[in-house]
C-alpha cells in the first residue's frame, strides 16, 4: 500500500504547517508528514505555504519580507494558540517513527538552500528528511550541495520523458498531481523501471486513494491522513 503522507500535517482539522497539526498527523499513525519551508528577511527557514503571511496568520504581507523577531509575534488565523514555526521546531520533533517531506517552497538562492541544509545537519536528521521542490534551480544546487542524498521533483502536470526529467536534475522521486498520475496511470511503473519513486499530492476522496493506489504510486499526500490510514487498514488481509 502507498505510504500516507499528512498534508501540513493532518490540515483538513488542524491549521495547517502548525506543529499542533503536525503531531495530530502522528499521533493518527503515520510516519511523514509534509510541509513548506521558506526564509524570513533575516534568511530563517520558517514554515508557510504561501508568499505571504495574510491568508494563514495574523500578519500581513510577504514572509520574506519579514524579519524572524516579527514573524514569531503573530498568530494563525483562527487559532491564537498556534505560530508560524521555525523549521528547526519542527526537525527536533523527528524521531525514527517520524519523518519529513519538506517543500523547499519557491525560488531560493545559495545560502537560502544552505540554510535549510544546514539546520537538518545540525539536529542530525538528514536521514528522515527528504527535500522536494517544483524550482529545478534548487534541484540543481541540492545536486551540487548534497549529491548523495535524495529529493523530489514536484510537477502540476507531466512532463512528455518524466524519466528523462529526473535524470536531467537528479531527482529519484517524480511527484506529480494526483489528478496528473490519474490521467496518465501508466507512468508510474514507466518511473519505477527507471528506480523512482512516485509520490502523489494532494488526494482527499477515496475514489481517488484507490485508484493512486491501483496505479501503485509509492506514497500519497492527503489533508486526511487519519481516514486514509484508517481506510488501508480497513482493506490489509487479516
Amino acid at each position: 500500500m502507498p505510504v500516507v503522507v499528512g498534508h501540513r500535517g493532518a490540515s483538513a482539522r488542524w491549521p495547517e504547517n502548525t506543529l499542533s497539526s503536525f503531531l495530530a498527523a502522528w499521533h493518527a499513525g503515520v510516519t511523514w508528514v509534509e510541509a513548506d519551508t521558506q526564509p524570513t528577511a533575516d534568511g530563517v527557514p520558517v514554515l508557510l505555504h504561501d508568499r505571504d503571511l495574510n491568508r494563514t496568520t495574523s500578519g500581513r504581507g510577504p514572509v520574506r519580507a519579514t524579519r524572524l523577531r516579527d514573524v514569531q509575534k503573530l498568530s494563525v488565523r483562527g487559532w491564537p494558540g498556534d505560530w508560524v514555526p521555525r523549521l528547526a521546531e519542527l526537525l527536533t520533533m523527528l524521531t525514527p517513527t517520524r519523518a519529513l517531506l519538506l517543500e523547499i517552497k519557491g525560488y531560493h538562492t545559495s545560502r537560502q538552500i544552505r540554510a535549510v541544509l544546514d539546520e537538518i545537519d545540525q539536529a542530525g536528521v538528514a536521514d528522515r528528511v527528504l527535500l522536494q521542490s517544483f524550482e529545478v534551480e534548487v534541484l540543481r544546487e541540492l545536486q551540487r550541495a548534497v549529491p548523495d542524498r535524495p529529493y523530489g521533483l514536484l510537477v502540476s502536470s507531466l512532463d512528455a520523458d518524466p524519466v528523462a526529467r529526473c535524470s536531467e536534475v537528479g531527482a529519484a522521486y517524480y511527484n506529480p498531481s494526483a489528478g496528473a498520475v490519474l490521467g496518465r496511470p501508466g507512468v508510474v511503473p514507466q518511473l519505477h523501471e527507471a528506480g523512482i519513486g512516485v509520490v502523489c499530492w494532494t488526494a482527499n476522496e477515496p475514489r481517488e486513494w484507490d485508484a493512486l493506489a491501483g496505479a501503485g504510486v509509492d506514497g500519497i499526500i492527503t489533508d486526511r491522513p487519519a481516514e486514509l490510514l484508517a481506510r488501508q487498514r480497513r482493506a490489509a488481509p487479516a
